[in-house]
């Protein structure tokens, strides 16, 4: 794997790989074949390691778009009504098939993001895990209840909703992307996908990989392009009956409006501003791994990051003080070397925003502990210093606002009833993690606190069968397990009735 070889074996690996994305443009993909935007045009995608142009993309619009959608439409019968069974059977060949091109599917992803590879080449197993898991249901998913009453048999079943949208993120796209387009394959939706015009390489990887798997044509279409033009009109398209899209609340609010005409279903996973809480009867040594891990792992760049970090003032001083301590040894460096931790951001734009984040917290009067940066960081990339904020209240600019990259900012509590006001004192709801060696009040904050999902004295473990979404700002419905596919699919009741039971007699 890529991430138990050497850096100059990865460098190597990256550059075979990459070739074809730079020789000629990057297409999309309709009905099975390589497409170039109607249009014509192209956007230009760069290197986030040193700014260097990676290769052109095709721009995609409304009419690309709507190639896609009638690939979609003509292929969603025959897809919708092939046996569970031979769906499992074809996603678990691509399943098959991601797992003998992770090592490209990691060095692709990683200089294209900036991921450090050692998080990419297990990102793009826990994609052919995403499709093993939902492969295994497939066969089940229409299956409903019955719901039997004194006069009346009713039962359920469910029916794939129809051809769908899925718009997914820069951070982590290979992986976010089979989180989304497994289960709505498996209940026998077909798809039009739109891959975060930042990093929209491995989109193509997945789709190429998903048709030499078996998957018929346009069951899986993928139109790049930006959010503006490719995203709005698949949004706004008629014939696609839902949407799942993974990123920014304001664009889950821009999505929102722009459906309303077609009464689309939705599922938003958006931002949050999570609060891990630490009390000082805590196993301080974990809980400071975990911390750790939990923003300064993947850039900080990942919805479910741990960037508020509440500890009661007894510890605070300790706890920060080591935390200071473990955040200088975090290695920046290049993305591909397997000893770095945190390789550049995305884009220049994302990275002048988290850089102004610095200078907000010194200006509210937080103080700025930084890390160690790379010396050798080439020019054009998108460096950023690990950075973690003491000293701040939940009113700062650092502790309200979703950051998106590697800073923390540590905030002093008092007592469990101002560790949860502070949790909840915030936009977002996605998840929270408590740490507590009290089981009675493990329950009580969990309980207590505004979110989707809560961890005890754990990071970020992941159980498919579990739900996963959030509340308030982080986002509408839940995905994972059966949650997904009451998303993709549609439920009918059928009632009969066992006899003569009583009608109401009218007109005589």
């Amino acid at each position: 794997m890529a991430a138990s070889a050497s850096f100059e074996e990865n460098l190597a690996a990256a550059a075979r790989h990459l070739a074809r994305f730079g020789a000629e443009p990057t297409l999309h993909l309709i009905d099975g074949e390589p497409a170039a935007s109607l249009s014509g045009e192209t956007f230009a995608n760069g290197s986030p390691i040193d700014g260097v142009h990676l290769g052109n993309v095709a721009a995609g619009g409304s009419a690309d778009v709507a190639a896609a959608a009638d690939a979609a439409w003509a292929s969603f019968e025959g897809w919708s009504r092939t046996p569970g069974e031979q769906r499992k059977r074809i996603l678990h060949a691509v399943a098959d098939a991601i797992v003998a091109r992770a090592n490209e599917i990691a060095v692709v992803e990683s200089v294209d993001t900036g991921q450090a590879i050692r998080f990419m080449s297990l990102a793009a197993l826990r994609g052919a895990e995403n499709f093993r898991f939902f492969a295994d249901r497939a066969p089940a998913a229409s299956d409903g209840l019955a719901l039997p009453s004194a006069h009346h048999l009713n039962y359920t079943s469910r029916r794939a909703i129809g051809p769908v949208g899925v718009i997914t993120p820069w951070n982590t796209p290979f992986m976010l992307s089979t989180w989304k387009i497994a289960p709505a394959l498996a209940a026998g939706c077909t798809v039009v996908h739109k891959p975060a015009e930042w990093s929209p390489l491995t989109a193509c990887l997945l789709a190429e990989i998903a048709l030499d798997a078996g998957l018929p044509p346009g069951v899986l279409n993928v139109v790049h392009g930006m959010g503006e033009t490719a995203g709005r009109a698949l949004t706004e398209h008629s014939d696609i009956a839902a949407v799942a899209f993974v990123g920014e609340s304001a664009t889950g609010s821009l999505i929102q409006a722009q459906s309303a005409a077609t009464l689309k279903r939705l599922h938003f996973e958006l931002g949050g501003k999570n609060p891990v809480i630490v009390f000082d009867d805590a196993d301080i040594d974990r809980a400071l791994d975990a911390v750790v891990f939990m923003i300064y792992s993947l850039n900080g760049e990942r919805c479910t990051s741990s960037s508020r970090l509440l500890v009661h003032r007894s510890i605070y001083d300790d706890f920060t003080e080591r935390l200071g301590a473990k955040l200088r040894n975090i290695r920046v460096g290049h993305p591909l070397d397997p000893d770095t931790v945190i390789g550049p951001l995305i884009h220049p734009r994302h990275c002048d925003k988290v850089r102004s984040y610095i200078e907000s917290a010194s200006a509210e009067g937080a103080t700025v502990v930084e890390g160690t940066g790379w010396a050798g960081a080439p020019a054009g990339g998108n460096y950023v210093t690990p950075v973690l904020f003491t000293g701040a209240t939940n009113d700062m600019r650092i502790a309200r606002e979703e950051i998106f990259g590697p800073a923390l900012t540590a905030i002093a509590f008092d007592d469990e009833a101002d560790a949860v006001a502070l949790a909840n004192d915030t936009d977002y709801g996605l998840a929270a993690y408590v740490w507590t060696g009290d089981v009675g009040r493990a329950h009580r904050v969990a309980g207590a606190v505004d979110v989707g999902m809560v961890w005890v004295n754990s990071q970020n473990v992941r159980h498919l069968p579990t739900p996963f979404g959030g509340t308030k700002r982080s986002g509408i419905g839940r995905d994972g397990g059966d949650w997904s596919f009451d998303f993709y699919m549609e439920t009918k009741n059928v009632s009969v009735a066992h006899g003569d039971h009583p009608i109401p007699k009218l007109g005589g």
